[in-house]
């Protein structure tokens, strides 16, 4: 009985055939697929819309369930080695007036990679050539081409891939192949699975067919090449017959049923590459790099992945993105789906580029401007394969990147027991033997991976002295533990003698550590230090966290060079130290969170205005010595608004010898004055 319906007929049995099924049906057409075998059968999942048919039909059995089928287009998507399927198919088209469509397998490989194989035109004579070698033979041309290879002597040598059923096993028994030389698995086999069956049984010689990437074939290419074994490849017999391409077919179904496609959804994949050895993937992540059709990465990563993709060198939101765009509005519009993978060395939440992409991404999915699915997938960080291959723990280090970063390195090192350093490079390495060359620094242990994953990997136990000594050029990273971090003072409050000085007035000790806690820093500040000095302030201030940002602002030479010297002195790398006269030198800073005035040269009024300009809610502390600098600041402020407003006058008495005695001696008092500005300044008052 016809259906009511008219449905396509796919002839399949094959990925590219499951796959158009699957796009058929999810874009809205009736599919019936005919499959020869169970396994044909099994690897179809059910769907909305498909029908599955099992068992072997000739060319008779096959006009007739067409004619019965009511169906307005047969695709031919059977395996580019069936020869005589596809000639029953057409066959039983013959005498009706529906087209054959034929779904060709591409097959196409680079030049580069055919130089590497030994080819064949068919079963026959590559079984002749194997009967040359000697050493054990891998066959993954399935169990219905074993007579080829029957020669008694042959045999011997053979271990035969196929599927894991009845009928390919009793194939393989009928040719006096048994027991061990069965390998029965189903596909698809990655690279390490190849790499690892001619490992275990010796391998020598790997024969395949030219079956493309849908076939497994470069996967094999590759795991022979790393295993250093010749590959013998039979030729697509239908490489010169007439076929269409994917696209091509799902074109012209839409075109003989009428419909108009609706496009491909994106879906994406963030990929955490680990340190980039495509053998310590997760199996989701090389699943999901193996369904991609197109790939971006850095270089070094895409080199991983295989040659037969779509590639770009992209890492960044600003050229992937528009990539993106083009690519779907581009692409095959007759597929419901088009996957994407971006590939991110380390683990996706690690100091990676991931978290910036996503964002991107969401956002330009909340404005409309993409239809797309993301997903990230975690990959092994750097900071925890080095761990386990030096015999330690990483949960209680810190971690600091330097890897296109600046980080107050020394600062973390001094007050942590262990620290984890993602480095750019050899020139890190070598920095951090110059930052911690000096005598407190001895007892530093310093553990170091080297082009981890890699052939190249090194683990290395370092002193300062010997990163110096390094020369390979490559990836580093590095574990810094330091058995005299528990001595460290946590609060802030160096001693007047810890900077070089100079003739350079500074802000004594006291009045500084009682300065800054007025200030009442948070995280992520952003501090102008004016009238710097030998820049005690802006130290203090620095070491407190590396997400704080110091603005040392000066106007003499010498005290600049000095604040230069004092920086490097602590390794510090979050102070800029800006040669200008305040309130100008402000002119193309960020807005500061806070405000610490040293010095005025006289332009107290000037540097106020300028401050309230840049953030009218600014906190400021202000250090004066004389009365009269006391009477400017306090009527400068009944012109400014604002609030919590505090003036202290600090006195200190130190302590001195004279004899047996201690006598104290006063120092010079100073006030210190503090408040928030908050936003109500009329233009008026301003000027």
């Amino acid at each position: 009985m016809k259906r009511e319906r008219k449905q396509i007929l796919i002839f399949g049995g094959t990925t590219e055939g499951r796959r158009l099924a699957e796009t058929m049906c999810a874009a809205g057409f009736f599919c019936t697929v005919s499959v020869a075998t169970q396994y044909g059968e099994q690897v179809m999942e059910e769907m909305p819309f498909l029908t599955l048919h099992r068992g072997r039909l000739d060319a008779g059995q096959m006009e007739e369930f067409i004619k019965e089928g009511g169906f307005f287009a047969v695709v031919d998507a059977t395996h580019p080695f069936a020869v005589e399927v596809s000639e029953n198919i057409r066959k039983s088209l013959s005498s009706m007036s529906l087209p054959y469509i034929r779904l060709k397998r591409d097959t196409d490989m680079s030049e580069k990679q055919k130089e590497r194989l030994l080819w064949f035109r068919d079963m026959e004579s590559c079984g002749k050539a194997l009967q040359e070698t000697t050493g054990n033979i891998l066959l993954t041309t399935g169990s219905k081409d074993l007579a080829a290879f029957s020669n008694e002597e042959l045999k011997k040598r053979l271990y035969v891939r196929v599927l894991p059923n009845e009928e390919s096993i009793a194939l393989c028994e009928k040719q006096g192949i048994c027991g061990k030389q069965i390998i029965a698995m189903q596909g698809p086999f990655s690279t390490e699975m190849n790499e690892a069956i001619t490992r275990q049984f010796h391998i020598s010689y790997l024969v395949t067919k030219e079956s493309g990437n849908t076939g497994g074939f470069f996967e094999k290419i590759r795991a022979a090449g790393n295993a250093g074994i010749p590959v013998m490849v039979i030729g697509n017999p239908e490489k010169e017959e007439q076929g269409f391409s994917f696209e091509e077919v799902a074109e012209e179904i839409y075109r003989l049923s009428g419909e108009t496609p609706r496009g491909p959804k994106l879906k994406i994949s963030l990929i955490g590459m680990g340190m980039g050895a495509y053998d310590l993937l997760t199996l989701e992540a090389k699943e999901k790099i193996q369904r991609a059709e197109v790939i971006f990465g850095a270089q070094r990563l895409l080199e991983e992945v295989g040659e037969e993709k779509e590639k770009y060198p992209h890492y960044l939101a600003a050229d992937i993105i528009p990539q993106l765009t083009k690519i779907v509005k581009e692409g095959n519009r007759y597929s419901p789906c088009m996957e994407a993978a971006v590939l991110f060395s380390g683990d996706t939440g690690f100091y990676s580029g991931a978290s910036k992409l996503y964002e991107e991404l969401k956002r330009d999915l909340k404005e409309k401007r993409l239809e797309a699915d993301i997903e990230v997938l975690t990959g092994i960080s750097s900071m925890s394969y080095l761990a386990a291959k030096a015999g330690m723990s990483w949960q209680d280090a810190v971690v600091v990147s330097l890897h296109g970063r600046k980080a107050n390195i020394m600062e973390t090192v001094r007050r942590e027991k262990k620290t984890f350093v993602l480095v750019s490079g050899l020139i890190d390495m070598k920095h951090l033997g110059e930052l911690f060359a000096g005598e407190e620094w001895r007892e530093l242990r310093i553990t170091a991976g080297y082009r981890l994953s890699y052939p190249e990997e090194e683990i290395m136990e370092l002193t300062p002295s010997m990163c110096g000594n390094l020369k390979k050029e490559g990836l580093y990273c590095c574990f810094i533990e330091n058995s005299r971090a528990a001595d460290q003072v946590i609060s802030h409050g160096l001693k007047d003698a810890s900077f070089l000085r100079g003739r350079t007035p500074m802000t004594k000790e006291e009045v500084r550590e009682v300065s800054i806690c007025k200030l009442g820093l948070k995280p992520n500040a952003i501090i102008y230090d004016v009238g710097s000095g030998t820049g005690s302030v802006s130290i203090e201030c620095a070491r407190l966290s590396e997400d704080i940002r110091v603005y040392a602002i000066e106007r003499d030479r010498e005290a600049v060079k000095l604040i230069g010297k004092n920086s490097d002195l602590f390794g510090l790398t979050n102070i800029e130290v800006i040669e200008a006269e305040a309130p100008e030198g402000f002119e193309d800073l960020p807005a500061p969170t806070h405000a610490f005035i040293g010095g005025s040269g006289g332009r107290m009024r000037e540097i106020l205005t300028a401050l309230y300009g840049k953030n009218p809610f600014l906190r400021v502390v202000i250090n004066a010595i004389t009365l009269e600098t006391l009477g400017e600041i306090t009527g400068l402020l009944e012109q400014f608004p604002v609030e919590e407003e505090d003036i202290v006058q600090v006195q200190i008495n130190r302590a001195k010898k004279a004899g047996p005695y201690h006598l104290m001696q006063a120092e010079n008092p100073v006030y210190i004055i503090s408040f928030n500005f908050h936003e109500g300044l009329t233009e008026n008052e301003n000027t």
